[in-house]
């Protein structure tokens, strides 16, 4: 597929643009929490793109934004897009890629000279990651009622600060967030672009592929309650210590991941007191699990669950662990995945089907909408990382099948 000179110059210029918003200079790694500094400079960022490409905009009541080509009112409305929130310290791309490619693609329809004979809008949704609250895909699944926001509104930060006090202060009012039936109604298929977060097509040697689903997968939050003491003057024996309890939890959760043929982490641990010479007194622990299929998800949470338990019996520690989100396993629409399909086919192209373990704000909206995904190769298969990568090569032949999966839709 030969990509226009003009879609890869609007591709490498529309990203250099957003790979300024808070990038760490030594690292080059990206902290753009929601609802942060960082977050809204990404979200003008995304404003001021509607604008120069004469799109529409709005941000809903949960917080995504919306560029619209044409009237969203007439329904059947093709949405391409993803996220501008990252992890701490993470890749350039991982969302980010996806938004971009939303608007290059929609300028490249209307060069052509197309008419939005039905609603095209390019759409980033809020919180994706999940990274300072602990709640991933939050807009998305806000939009389509998947979250009840009641349960959620006092959550904190590790700052302590409230997410209904981070939303208003954000200009979000708490109470209306929620189901969004009228704007689910006037979708008729999501398409998102992302960087692969794996090296499936690194050794298939494709630039694009195909998602063909998602593994369910969950955050679950650890907590063990022990007794603090000095670190010098009690005895061994006389210790209730959390930390040897998620010793056994972590190792429990690598050996439980490795039988099932699934993964889990625990990556993100909060001990307090927090003192060198000290004997931690309480430990809290989030553990990140994905498998194939729900009920072998189940099992391995279970088994760590067992483990846990177990090792706190042996030290004398309470454990108690709970679910604090998780998302079934999506199988994506197999129309728009055809469709995507024979876009690659028609210009020569692999069209390999690509399963994943990352969660996806088009796996969420799969529930309600018809949902695809297509990935862009990632040579170093890194994600969550400075080191995530992707040539400008291979991004702007995804915008340019998306370019093309537009042009289809306005023929439809």
């Amino acid at each position: 597929m030969t990509v226009s000179k003009v879609v890869a110059t609007d591709f490498a210029a529309t990203f250099d643009k957003l790979a300024d918003i808070g990038c760490d200079s030594p690292t080059r790694g990206y902290r753009r929490l929601a609802w942060t500094e960082e977050d809204r400079a990404a979200r003008e960022w995304f404003a001021g793109q509607a604008k120069k490409r004469k799109l529409g905009y709005e941000r809903d009541r949960n917080g995504n934004l919306w560029a619209w080509w044409g009237d969203p009112a007439d329904g059947d409305a093709l949405v391409l897009g993803s996220h501008l929130d990252t992890v701490p310290r993470g890749g350039a791309y991982d969302g980010a890629l996806g938004v971009v490619a939303g608007f290059v693609a929609v300028s490249e329809a209307q060069r052509r000279g197309l008419k939005p004979e039905r609603p095209v809008a390019v759409a980033a949704f809020a919180d994706e990651e999940g990274g300072r609250f602990g709640i991933p895909t939050f807009g998305s699944r806000l939009l389509v009622g998947a979250i009840d926001p009641s349960e959620v509104l006092d959550r904190t930060d590790q700052e302590g600060i409230r997410l209904a006090d981070a939303l208003k202060a954000d200009g979000l009012e708490p109470e209306s967030l929620g189901h969004d039936k009228e704007l689910l109604d006037q979708i008729g298929g999501v398409v998102e672009l992302h960087v692969e977060q794996g090296r499936g097509l690194v050794d298939l040697a494709a630039p694009l592929g195909v998602a063909s689903g998602i593994w369910p997968h969950g955050r679950w939050r650890l907590t063990l309650r022990g007794e603090a003491n000095h670190a010098g003057t009690t005895r061994l024996d006389d210790r209730h210590d959390p930390t040897l309890v998620l010793a056994e939890a972590i190792l429990a959760a690598r050996s439980a991941a490795a039988r099932l043929g699934a993964v889990a982490t625990i990556g993100r641990v909060h001990i307090d007191p927090g003192s060198i010479n000290s004997v931690p007194g309480a430990v809290d622990a989030w553990l990140d699990a994905r498998a194939s299929h729900d009920v072998t998800l189940d099992e391995l949470v279970e088994s760590v669950a067992a483990e846990t338990r177990l090792a706190g019996l042996r030290n004398d520690v309470s454990t108690e662990l709970v679910c604090e989100s998780r998302s079934p396993e999506v199988d994506f629409d197999l129309d728009l995945r055809i469709r995507l399909k024979e876009v690659l086919r028609g210009h020569e192209l692999p069209t390999p089907d690509v399963p994943t373990a990352a969660g996806h704000d088009a796996g969420v909206l799969a529930s309600r909408v018809p949902a695809a995904a297509l990935f862009v190769r990632n040579p170093t298969g890194k994600s969550h990382t400075p080191a995530e990568s992707a040539s400008d090569e291979d991004c702007a032949l995804g915008c340019a099948v998306l370019a093309e999966l537009v042009a289809e839709w306005m023929c439809d």
